[in-house]
Parts: C-alpha cells; structure tokens; sequence
C-alpha cells in the first residue's frame, strides 16, 4: 500500500506543480526571455522558455533570436504552462501561440539549441538537426557556439532589463 501512494505522489507530482494561464507578452528580454502580463489581470510575469538555449544578446546570432520571438509573440495573446523557476527566479514554461509551440518554432528556425538533459537529448532536437541541415539561422554561421559555453568562456551579458 505503501508503495502504491509513494507511485501515485510521483506520477502526479509533476501535475501539481505545472501551472498555466493565458496573457499577452509584453516585453521579449532575448531570445529564450519574455513577460507575459496575465490576462486576469497582475503585473507581467518573466517567463524562461523550457527545452531551448538561444545565443546570448551579446553572441552572434542574439539579436536576430531575440528579433524573431519578437516579432513572433510581441503583443499576442498566448498560453503559458509553468514548470516552477530558474535561478533569476524566472517561471519555466512552454508558450503556445494559437495553439503552436513557441519553443518548437524558434528551434526548428535556426534560433535556439534544443536542450539536452544529463546527456539525453531534449524534445526538439530532431528540429534542431533539421536546422543544421539546412543552415537555417544561427546554423548559417561558421561555429555557432552553444550559449553554456559562450558563458563560461566569456560570462553573461544578461542585464537588468525590465519591462
């Protein structure tokens, strides 16, 4: 019996801590980063997309990553499904746009790496490698460098930029 709660408590933890809501983005930080002011109404709350990297606002590739969210999401409505915070205290989440996956569409366009877990790889990195092949975005530059490593060459650039 014991053994079955312990199940039960470990299959519905995950269930527990997702939250959602829907909102319209007001601000894109760069091109993982972005607030969502909540349509009930609340101060905008700063969202980290789950399962991507995008390049550093100061790497190559930043600006156009942050450009294309931007121009994607800027003032659209959106639903956002919560996965608790970062270490900026950021909300991890998924973006849909009309129903589509914000984080599929950066990575699958050549703006942000598909994020790998303890070796195993995330769930868009088949997009990511269709990217690659056809030099789409940051796959169009000659060694493109993953953001984790950028920042532990040359350190953040992220600033205190607000909305």
């Amino acid at each position: 019996m014991k053994r079955c709660l312990v199940l039960l408590a470990l299959v519905l933890a995950p269930a527990l801590h997702a939250a959602g809501f829907s909102g319209t983005v007001s601000h894109v930080t760069d091109g993982d980063s972005l607030w969502v002011r909540p349509a009930q109404g609340g101060a905008p709350v700063e969202i980290r997309l789950l399962d991507l990297d995008a390049p550093e606002g100061c790497q190559s590739w930043g600006p156009q990553a942050r450009q294309a969210l931007r121009g994607l999401v800027l003032h659209q409505g959106v639903h956002v499904r919560t996965r608790g915070t970062d270490d900026y205290g950021r909300q991890l989440a998924r973006i849909e746009l009309r129903g589509a996956d914000v984080g599929r569409w950066l990575v699958r366009n050549g703006h942000a790496w598909s994020a790998s877990f303890k070796g195993r790889a995330g769930p868009y990195a088949a997009l990511e490698k269709q990217a690659r092949q056809e030099h789409k975005g940051l796959w169009a530059l000659p060694g493109a460098l993953q953001p984790r490593s950028f920042r532990r060459r040359f350190g953040s650039c992220r600033g205190p930029e607000l909305p």
